[in-house]
Protein backbone atom coordinates (compact mmCIF):
# COMPACT_ATOMS: atom_id res chain seq x y z
CA UNK A 1 0.00 0.00 0.00
CA UNK A 2 1.39 3.36 -0.49
CA UNK A 3 1.14 5.72 2.06
CA UNK A 4 -0.57 9.18 2.32
CA UNK A 5 1.67 11.76 3.62
CA UNK A 6 1.18 12.69 6.65
CA UNK A 7 0.53 16.65 6.24
CA UNK A 8 -1.44 15.54 3.20
CA UNK A 9 -4.02 14.21 6.08
CA UNK A 10 -3.93 16.96 8.23
CA UNK A 11 -3.92 19.39 5.13
CA UNK A 12 -7.93 17.27 4.14
CA UNK A 13 -8.51 17.19 7.99
CA UNK A 14 -8.12 21.63 7.74
CA UNK A 15 -10.45 21.83 4.70
CA UNK A 16 -13.47 19.60 6.06
CA UNK A 17 -15.87 21.21 7.91
CA UNK A 18 -19.54 20.99 9.63
CA UNK A 19 -20.95 21.92 5.74
CA UNK A 20 -23.43 24.38 6.38
CA UNK A 21 -24.77 24.73 2.53
CA UNK A 22 -24.32 22.38 -0.07
CA UNK A 23 -24.67 22.86 -4.09
CA UNK A 24 -27.56 20.77 -5.06
CA UNK A 25 -26.67 20.39 -8.64
CA UNK A 26 -23.43 19.09 -7.47
CA UNK A 27 -23.59 15.21 -7.00
CA UNK A 28 -20.84 12.35 -5.92
CA UNK A 29 -19.84 10.88 -9.06
CA UNK A 30 -20.59 6.80 -8.53
CA UNK A 31 -16.76 5.32 -8.49
CA UNK A 32 -16.39 7.98 -5.87
CA UNK A 33 -19.51 6.86 -3.64
CA UNK A 34 -18.52 3.42 -4.21
CA UNK A 35 -15.32 3.65 -2.41
CA UNK A 36 -17.12 6.13 0.50
CA UNK A 37 -19.56 2.91 0.53
CA UNK A 38 -16.66 0.56 0.96
CA UNK A 39 -14.96 2.43 3.75
CA UNK A 40 -18.54 2.57 5.74
CA UNK A 41 -18.46 -1.31 4.94
CA UNK A 42 -14.84 -1.86 6.46
CA UNK A 43 -15.66 0.52 9.69
CA UNK A 44 -13.62 -1.50 12.92
CA UNK A 45 -16.09 -2.15 15.75
CA UNK A 46 -16.27 -4.30 19.17
CA UNK A 47 -15.79 -8.00 18.12
CA UNK A 48 -16.53 -6.96 14.63
CA UNK A 49 -19.89 -7.77 15.07
CA UNK A 50 -20.90 -4.39 12.99
CA UNK A 51 -24.58 -4.03 14.38
CA UNK A 52 -25.15 -1.33 11.91
CA UNK A 53 -26.57 -0.36 8.91
CA UNK A 54 -26.34 2.36 6.86
CA UNK A 55 -29.30 3.78 4.79
CA UNK A 56 -27.88 5.50 1.50
CA UNK A 57 -30.74 8.34 0.40
CA UNK A 58 -30.78 9.81 -2.93
CA UNK A 59 -34.45 9.72 -3.34
CA UNK A 60 -35.55 13.62 -3.75
CA UNK A 61 -38.73 13.27 -2.05
CA UNK A 62 -37.34 10.88 0.75
CA UNK A 63 -34.70 13.68 1.31
CA UNK A 64 -37.34 16.44 1.59
CA UNK A 65 -38.98 14.55 4.43
CA UNK A 66 -36.47 13.53 6.10
CA UNK A 67 -35.63 17.59 6.34
CA UNK A 68 -38.70 17.69 7.95
CA UNK A 69 -37.85 15.71 10.83
CA UNK A 70 -34.14 17.40 10.77
CA UNK A 71 -34.93 20.51 12.55
CA UNK A 72 -35.50 21.42 9.02
CA UNK A 73 -31.50 22.17 8.25
CA UNK A 74 -31.84 22.50 4.81
CA UNK A 75 -28.30 19.92 4.52
CA UNK A 76 -31.03 17.12 4.03
CA UNK A 77 -32.66 18.12 1.30
CA UNK A 78 -29.55 19.92 -1.00
CA UNK A 79 -27.01 16.85 -0.40
CA UNK A 80 -26.10 14.36 -3.13
CA UNK A 81 -26.26 11.50 -0.59
CA UNK A 82 -27.85 11.19 2.69
CA UNK A 83 -26.51 8.83 5.04
CA UNK A 84 -28.34 7.39 8.00
CA UNK A 85 -27.11 5.68 10.53
CA UNK A 86 -28.84 2.92 11.89
CA UNK A 87 -28.64 0.29 14.86
CA UNK A 88 -29.55 -3.32 15.91
CA UNK A 89 -31.47 -2.59 19.00
CA UNK A 90 -31.16 -5.61 20.73
CA UNK A 91 -28.29 -8.37 20.42
CA UNK A 92 -29.16 -12.01 19.78
CA UNK A 93 -27.68 -15.34 18.42
CA UNK A 94 -28.71 -15.36 15.32
CA UNK A 95 -26.84 -12.20 14.44
CA UNK A 96 -23.46 -13.46 15.98
CA UNK A 97 -23.94 -16.87 14.38
CA UNK A 98 -24.35 -15.08 10.68
CA UNK A 99 -20.96 -13.41 11.63
CA UNK A 100 -19.11 -16.46 12.91
CA UNK A 101 -20.29 -18.40 9.42
CA UNK A 102 -19.34 -15.33 7.59
CA UNK A 103 -15.81 -15.14 9.46
CA UNK A 104 -15.54 -19.11 8.39
CA UNK A 105 -16.37 -18.46 5.03
CA UNK A 106 -14.15 -15.48 4.48
CA UNK A 107 -10.86 -17.06 5.86
CA UNK A 108 -11.95 -20.31 5.03
CA UNK A 109 -12.38 -21.71 8.61
CA UNK A 110 -13.98 -24.40 10.19
CA UNK A 111 -17.35 -22.82 12.15
CA UNK A 112 -16.84 -24.95 14.95
CA UNK A 113 -13.27 -24.08 15.95
CA UNK A 114 -14.77 -20.83 17.20
CA UNK A 115 -17.47 -22.25 18.89
CA UNK A 116 -15.81 -20.84 22.27
CA UNK A 117 -15.46 -17.14 21.21
CA UNK A 118 -19.30 -17.42 19.53
CA UNK A 119 -20.48 -18.55 22.96
CA UNK A 120 -18.08 -15.76 25.17
CA UNK A 121 -19.91 -13.12 23.06
CA UNK A 122 -23.40 -14.22 23.66
CA UNK A 123 -22.16 -14.51 26.94
CA UNK A 124 -21.39 -10.82 27.25
CA UNK A 125 -23.83 -8.99 24.58
CA UNK A 126 -27.19 -11.61 24.88
CA UNK A 127 -27.57 -12.69 28.19
CA UNK A 128 -24.61 -10.76 30.17
CA UNK A 129 -25.24 -7.26 32.24
CA UNK A 130 -24.37 -5.41 28.95
CA UNK A 131 -27.42 -6.54 27.36
CA UNK A 132 -29.11 -4.34 29.38
CA UNK A 133 -27.88 -1.34 27.62
CA UNK A 134 -27.07 -3.12 24.49
CA UNK A 135 -28.25 0.02 22.35
CA UNK A 136 -26.10 2.29 24.26
CA UNK A 137 -23.19 -0.29 23.26
CA UNK A 138 -24.03 -0.08 19.32
CA UNK A 139 -24.81 3.36 19.40
CA UNK A 140 -21.35 3.61 20.39
CA UNK A 141 -20.15 1.53 17.60
CA UNK A 142 -21.86 3.40 15.14
CA UNK A 143 -20.25 6.57 16.09
CA UNK A 144 -16.96 5.16 14.99
CA UNK A 145 -18.72 4.34 11.36
CA UNK A 146 -19.66 8.33 11.18
CA UNK A 147 -15.89 9.31 12.01
CA UNK A 148 -14.97 6.99 9.68
CA UNK A 149 -17.20 8.06 7.33
CA UNK A 150 -16.38 11.55 7.86
CA UNK A 151 -12.27 11.18 7.35
CA UNK A 152 -12.67 9.09 4.52
CA UNK A 153 -15.11 11.86 2.93
CA UNK A 154 -12.86 14.69 3.06
CA UNK A 155 -10.19 12.69 1.72
CA UNK A 156 -11.27 12.47 -1.34
CA UNK A 157 -12.50 16.20 -1.33
CA UNK A 158 -16.18 15.20 -0.29
CA UNK A 159 -18.05 17.80 2.21
CA UNK A 160 -20.28 16.38 4.70
CA UNK A 161 -22.09 17.52 8.17
CA UNK A 162 -22.49 15.24 11.13
CA UNK A 163 -26.29 15.17 12.33
CA UNK A 164 -27.76 14.62 15.33
CA UNK A 165 -30.12 17.24 15.44
CA UNK A 166 -32.82 14.88 13.65
CA UNK A 167 -36.00 12.88 15.17
CA UNK A 168 -35.05 9.12 15.37
CA UNK A 169 -38.47 8.02 15.60
CA UNK A 170 -40.21 9.76 12.34
CA UNK A 171 -36.90 8.74 10.82
CA UNK A 172 -37.26 5.00 11.44
CA UNK A 173 -40.76 5.84 10.36
CA UNK A 174 -40.28 7.49 7.09
CA UNK A 175 -37.37 4.72 6.67
CA UNK A 176 -39.96 1.76 7.24
CA UNK A 177 -37.45 0.64 10.40
CA UNK A 178 -40.59 0.93 12.88
CA UNK A 179 -40.90 -2.98 14.37
CA UNK A 180 -38.00 -4.42 12.57
CA UNK A 181 -35.29 -4.03 15.41
CA UNK A 182 -33.65 -1.32 13.81
CA UNK A 183 -33.48 2.36 15.01
CA UNK A 184 -32.30 5.33 13.39
CA UNK A 185 -29.13 7.41 15.89
CA UNK A 186 -27.46 9.74 13.76
CA UNK A 187 -27.20 10.86 9.86
CA UNK A 188 -24.96 12.73 7.50
CA UNK A 189 -25.41 14.48 4.53
CA UNK A 190 -22.58 14.08 2.25
CA UNK A 191 -21.80 16.43 -1.59
CA UNK A 192 -19.92 19.31 -2.15
CA UNK A 193 -20.09 22.82 -0.24
CA UNK A 194 -22.06 25.79 -1.96
CA UNK A 195 -19.68 28.51 -2.85
CA UNK A 196 -21.53 31.03 -0.83
CA UNK A 197 -21.49 28.75 2.64
CA UNK A 198 -19.29 30.97 4.42
CA UNK A 199 -18.55 28.60 7.34
CA UNK A 200 -16.20 26.86 5.05
CA UNK A 201 -13.84 29.80 5.00
CA UNK A 202 -14.34 30.11 9.30
CA UNK A 203 -11.06 29.22 11.11
CA UNK A 204 -11.48 26.46 12.98
CA UNK A 205 -11.48 26.70 17.08
CA UNK A 206 -9.76 23.88 19.10
CA UNK A 207 -8.38 23.88 22.04
CA UNK A 208 -4.39 23.71 22.10
CA UNK A 209 -2.21 20.62 21.85
CA UNK A 210 -1.35 21.04 25.08
CA UNK A 211 -4.50 21.15 26.93
CA UNK A 212 -5.82 17.83 25.32
CA UNK A 213 -2.92 15.63 24.34
CA UNK A 214 -1.05 14.20 27.09
CA UNK A 215 1.98 12.19 26.81
CA UNK A 216 3.42 9.65 28.92
CA UNK A 217 6.85 9.13 27.61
Amino acid sequence: MESMKPEKLIEALEWRYATKKFNPAKKIDEKTWANLEKALVLTPSSYGLQPWKFIVVENQQIKDQLRAVSWNQSQVSDCSHHVVFVIKEKMDEEHITHFIEQTAKVRGMDPATMEGYKKMMIGDLVTGPRSKVISEWAARQVYIALGNFMTSAAVVGVDACPLEGIDPVKYDEILGLTGTGWKSVCACPAGYRAEDDKYAAAKKVRFDSSEIIINKK
